[in-house]
């Protein structure tokens, strides 16, 4: 188990959600550079913007207002869809962004965690909320879980995400172990992993010693070497493909204006991550293994966070 970590970060965002920021710092370039590659952003983000039904959370009283430093909460989502199935989200992280005090956490929920399923009312892994009702059950659940607002989602398609490590050249982890997975064996230490290699990194689970933990963490190195190459001039040379293969493997409902509202003015906060693994411990349940996690820890973790998005407790509690 994990405990709770401060680190510093150069450029910006995590993990599946990192994808979120490779996109705002590519649209930073696009504003600095020619019209053009501007207008491509925006043809790119409309291509990703999917709308969900609800305006707001209903653990906010008030709409989010980017232009007075409002902090925000985004969950990232990591989703295994093939052909004729929706899949279920695989990595779940919860990020909030407070500008005011320039720092962002990002909470990562294992995804075998044992909760209520709103809208089904019966309690599953959180994972399976998304495969019964799509990113909104999959909000609406995690929204119960923490008991925190959830305004904005980022799901990106684990399985053609290769597409976005190709576009960008490739990527050099740090690995900690050697294993094989996927038909490719991964030595200890500096790894360049191109898209088909990358994906098999990120998917392994049981050799690891740390199981579901170990693999958020190689899933966490992997968009974070995205990002960086992403957010060089030299990828700029290539920016076409790296749009086109976001295009085609990211979903939000974060329209292009508020990316770009964000990136002036959430900015500074990259500068400072604290990340957060879910504690609790595993069991089986009529067979079934399942992810416990017990109240004194989201209740917590959950302090946590509204303290950090500046929302009280007689806000979300209903």
């Amino acid at each position: 188990m994990e405990n709770r970590h401060k680190k510093k970060m150069s450029i910006g965002k995590k993990i599946l959600i990192s994808v979120l920021s490779i996109f705002i710092v590519l649209i930073l370039g696009a504003g600095g550079y020619a019209y053009y590659l501007y207008n491509s952003v925006e043809k790119t983000a409309e291509t990703m913007h999917k709308p969900i039904d609800r305006e707001k959370s209903e653990k906010r009283t008030e709409e989010v207002v980017f232009e007075k430093h409002d902090p925000i909460s985004v969950l990232l989502m990591g989703v295994d869809a093939r052909a004729g199935d929706r899949g279920r989200s695989d990595s779940l992280i919860v990020l909030t962004v407070n500008p005011n005090d320039k720092s962002m956490k990002m909470v990562s929920i294992p995804r075998d965690t044992r909760t209520e399923i709103v809208g089904k009312g019966f309690q599953d892994k959180i994972n399976h909320a998304y495969a019964f009702g799509g990113p909104e059950m999959a909000i609406d659940t995690v929204e119960n879980f923490l008991d925190i607002p959830i305004d904005y989602y980022v799901q990106v398609n684990m399985e053609s995400f290769k597409d976005i490590v190709d576009a960008v050249g490739g990527v050099t982890v740090n690995n900690s172990f050697e294993f094989s997975s996927g038909g490719y064996t991964f030595s200890k230490g500096q790894v360049y992993l191109n898209g088909a290699q990358a994906l098999a990194y990120a998917r392994m689970r049981y050799e690891d010693p740390r199981g579901d933990f170990g693999r958020q963490d190689r899933q966490r190195q992997i968009m974070m070497a995205v990002i960086n190459k992403g957010a060089s001039f030299s990828s700029l040379t290539n920016f076409k493909n790296i749009l086109g293969a976001i295009g085609k493997n990211i979903q939000t409902n974060l329209t292009f204006d508020q990316m770009v509202d964000i990136q002036k003015n959430y900015k500074e906060a990259r500068h400072s991550l604290e990340q957060s693994m879910v504690k609790g411990s595993g069991t089986k349940i009529d067979g079934i293994y399942y992810y416990i996690v017990p109240d004194s820890e989201r209740s917590s973790l959950s302090s946590m966070l509204k303290e950090h998005l500046l929302v009280s407790e007689t806000v979300t509690k209903k």
